[in-house]
């Protein structure tokens, strides 16, 4: 049994925001196929039709996974990058709250970005949705002269491809980096990149 397994006695929303975080430590640790629906009661410390009373499905709990951690994650960047007060900061916030997020939450990345996810359609479908919409906010940051909107995407898109890349290598390492350093280098990186880029 886990430490967030819940009492009988919480409230319903209490609850399930503690099923979830259980269900998440399972799935990312035996992915999506192998594990069922008796894994996460177990692994809860409920039983089955307790677990049934909140998601109607193992792939309805999967989906409401994907949806919260992605909406973290989202957030998280939205907020970092809200507080920096010129261009270069906001990109050296936004990649920090990434890689910290990556760091403290690595079961919510595993899930996210897992190869079982992608392999899904309706998963990879949902994954694409946060990718696009971490994307939108960070082309809301893009500010070079004469480029237009769909170019900004672009290169938006190419800095998220960026980030997940490097955190996947990253937390191969024994033991990973600390994630402000590597902010701090990656954030370097995509600056004089952007600083390079001229419009046509």
């Amino acid at each position: 049994m886990t430490d967030t397994a819940p009492s009988p006695r919480l409230p319903a929303a209490r609850r399930r925001k503690q099923l979830l975080a259980v269900a998440l430590e399972v799935f990312a640790g035996r992915g999506f196929h192998p594990t069922s629906m008796n894994d996460v009661a177990e692994a809860a410390g409920v039983t089955k039709p307790v677990l049934y009373q909140h998601f109607s499905s193992k792939r309805e709990l999967y989906l409401e996974l994907l949806e919260d951690v992605g909406g973290q994650l989202r957030d998280a960047i939205g907020k970092a990058t809200s507080e920096a007060t010129t261009p270069r900061e906001q990109v050296e916030r936004g990649f920090g709250a990434y890689f910290r997020f990556v760091a403290e939450h690595q079961a919510a990345f595993q899930v996210l970005f897992g190869g079982g996810t992608r392999r899904d359609e309706e998963f990879s479908a949902h994954v694409n949705r946060v990718e696009e919409m971490i994307a939108d906010t960070i082309a809301g940051l893009i500010d070079i002269e004469g480029l237009d909107a769909d170019a900004r995407r672009l290169l938006a898109h190419g800095i998220v491809g960026l980030a997940e890349g490097t955190c996947r290598h990253w937390l191969r390492s024994a033991p990973p980096s600390d994630p402000d350093v590597l902010a701090a280098q990656v954030s370097e990186l995509t600056w004089a990149g952007l600083r390079g880029i001229r419009s046509a």
